[in-house]
């Protein structure tokens, strides 16, 4: 593996919050919530116990030409427009017959989804059940695939370096940005369009999440229902969501003078072999992600200024991943819970919240943890709440953990 440094040129994002990175950010930094009451049918046909969800700001139907959108699962219609802002943003076009920005051979794709097209399977099983086969859509499985997202951007943009779709759960938008760092350090791609994308707010998946108790039931206040590391927190709640990066080697981007946002400068990737949905209780695997992502970048924990965190709102999860990042890190690191503002969006969430960190180190600025109103004393450490923190830093990192005991942090530098 070669020691390049890889860059930041491109981000786009679609989110509860907005429906690009510039309106998803400035609604983040002004305390905005996404997270409203699910008023969908089956809310109430199924007396579902958590009846809150975080939905898009702005549907991939008012983006997507109707013909397209038809042919795509949702998860992959915002894959597609979060590739689509971030291309652009890298200063990139289209390609086409005639052009082409990056050589097809060198650009390669990587963007990971935690459950993929749940909402296709169960919709397509509705159907072949009450009007049979022939009503069932052709396009079923290229819709419900995992890797659909990752393939439709590749199409789109003629990668041909190598296109992957990583799935581990809650960490795999973070796990498809470190294995786009991956294939340019091994000499495999010049750039490569990363990040994560998840639309699953479906019955099967609020029940599931429910029956598990890990979502929140303040059903009376949206505005206050996602509270990491408050100490009247009682679980997340379900957000859909896509954000995509474009990771380039920096020789690559300044021969063709691009702006950059940051570096990705380092990766730690661990897995807990303890539980299929709780992390370790000492946090073994969360605080080597977190040493491996810092030593990969040749830092100390004292360069790491800030830390955005996984921090979902569960009673559990919260404390542990506190623990672990002051035990990695130390004291002085200064932490910010997204999910507050967003709710969770499971595959997407470790790209989007990548995304911020980025910014955080870009802009100089913190955005706050919402409804973080009496921090647990567990939490021995400091998060941002109230309003944004102007800071300087020159380096940062962001958390991601998953069912099955997947562990993920990235280390990101001016």
């Amino acid at each position: 593996m070669s020691n390049v440094d890889v860059v930041i040129t491109g981000i786009g994002a679609t989110t509860p919050l907005g429906g690009t990175v510039s309106a998803t950010w400035e609604a983040l930094l002004a305390g905005a919530n996404g997270i409203r009451a699910n008023d969908a049918d089956w809310v109430e046909r199924y007396d579902l116990p958590a009846r809150l969800s975080a939905p898009l700001a702005v549907d991939p139907s008012d983006v997507l030409p109707r013909v397209q959108a038809r042919r795509l699962d949702r998860c992959e219609q915002i894959a597609l427009i979060a590739a689509r802002e971030a291309w652009a943003d890298a200063g990139f076009e289209l390609p086409s017959d005639e052009h082409t920005s990056v050589d097809p051979e060198r650009l390669g794709v990587s963007i990971g989804t935690g459950i993929g097209g749940p909402v296709t399977l169960l919709d397509q099983d509705d159907i072949l059940e009450t009007q049979g086969l022939r009503k069932v859509s052709p396009l079923t499985v290229p819709m419900l695939m995992p890797n659909g997202p990752a393939a439709h951007v590749g199409i789109e943009l003629r990668a041909r370096a190598g296109v992957h779709s990583p799935a581990s759960a809650c960490a795999s938008g973070a796990e498809g940005l470190a294995s786009a760092y991956q294939m340019i350090q091994n000499g495999r791609a010049d750039v490569v369009v990363a990040g994560g994308a998840e639309a699953c707010i479906h019955p099967i998946t609020v029940a599931g999440f429910a029956q598990s108790r890990t979502l929140s039931t303040r059903n009376d206040e949206p505005d206050r229902a996602s509270r990491p590391f408050d100490t009247d927190r009682d679980g997340f709640v379900l957000g859909e969501g896509a954000g995509v990066l474009v990771l380039e080697r920096a020789d690559h981007a300044a021969a063709r003078g691009a702006r950059v946002y940051g570096r990705l400068a380092g990766y730690g990737m661990t897995s807990d072999a303890h539980h299929i949905t709780g992390n370790h209780p000492d946090g073994i695997g969360q605080i080597k992600a977190i040493e491996h992502a810092v030593a990969m970048a040749g830092l100390t924990p004292a360069d790491i200024g800030h830390v955005n965190a996984h921090a979902t709102s569960t009673v559990v999860g919260d404390v542990g991943e506190a623990a672990a990042i002051r035990k990695a890190l130390g004291e002085h690191v200064v932490l910010t819970a997204p999910k507050s503002s967003l709710g969770h969006l499971v595959g997407g969430a470790g790209a989007v919240e990548s995304i911020f960190t980025v910014l955080s180190i870009y802009y100089g600025i913190i955005p706050a943890t919402r409804n973080l109103e009496q921090l647990d004393p567990r939490v021995a450490l400091d998060v941002v709440s109230g309003q944004p923190r102007k800071v300087e830093l020159q380096a940062a990192i962001n958390d991601s953990f998953g069912f099955g005991g997947h562990n993920v942090a990235l280390a990101f530098t001016a």
